[in-house]
């Protein structure tokens, strides 16, 4: 089964026992965050990403020139571990990572969790790439890929168990939209997905397609 079809099961499930009060809660969020058109101002194809020097979950810090110099280079942001649909993504990379090394690539997930939640979800999920933390969701916010979690919301996911101030920091509601970037090895943009609909994200099956297209 393709991650999409994970996805949509997965949403399936949850609509299909969700509040239809929340659920309706949840929707016009997403579609409010659509129309302040934040895709727009998101990096395009052909745009250079700017470099980033992130640490990984053992404090290391990983820097995109490093990496781009192996080859090229898919990352993806997620907003933490919490999130079911940011779990089926990263196994779903887990399971393509040796035919995306093979492509002579690497692959990055960046979060705004802190570089304890981000070693759990690592290890929860058995990753074998580079989790790194974007404390504040700072570089994030430099591509224009950050919004707030609406305060409507907050009561919502904590009634979930979802505490995004324990994995976050204290005050920190910033989340990064779901997004995949291809980086060919010139550090310019080969593939963008971005989309406000969290429970949407790009399958690894396009991404591979995209590193055969730089082989």
């Amino acid at each position: 089964m393709s991650l999409t079809e994970q996805l949509a099961e997965f949403k399936k499930g949850f609509l299909e026992n969700a509040p239809k009060d929340i659920q309706a809660l949840m929707a016009q969020a997403t579609q409010t965050l659509e129309n302040t058109g934040i895709k727009q101002k998101a990096p395009k194809i052909g745009n250079k990403l700017t470099p980033f020097a992130l640490p990984n979950h053992n404090g290391d810090y990983i820097e995109l020139p490093q990496l781009l110099e192996k080859g090229p280079l898919v990352v993806v942001f997620y907003r933490g571990g919490w999130c079911p649909y940011c779990n089926l993504e990263l196994v779903a990379f887990e399971k393509s990572l040796a035919e995306i090394n093979a492509l002579g690539a690497n692959l990055v997930a960046i979060t705004p969790e802190l570089p304890d939640a981000s070693l759990s979800t690592k290890e929860k999920n058995t990753l074998a790439f580079d989790v790194l933390s974007d404390k504040n969701a700072e570089y994030a916010k430099e591509l224009g890929l950050v919004f707030t979690l609406p305060e409507e919301l907050r009561p919502v996911y904590l009634s979930f168990g979802i505490d995004v101030e324990a994995h976050n920091g204290t005050g920190q509601f910033d989340l990064p939209l779901a997004a995949t970037f291809v980086i060919a090895q010139d550090g310019s943009i080969a593939s963008a997905f971005v989309d406000t609909d969290y429970t949407l994200r790009q399958d690894p099956s396009e991404v591979i397609n995209v590193l055969k297209s730089l082989a």
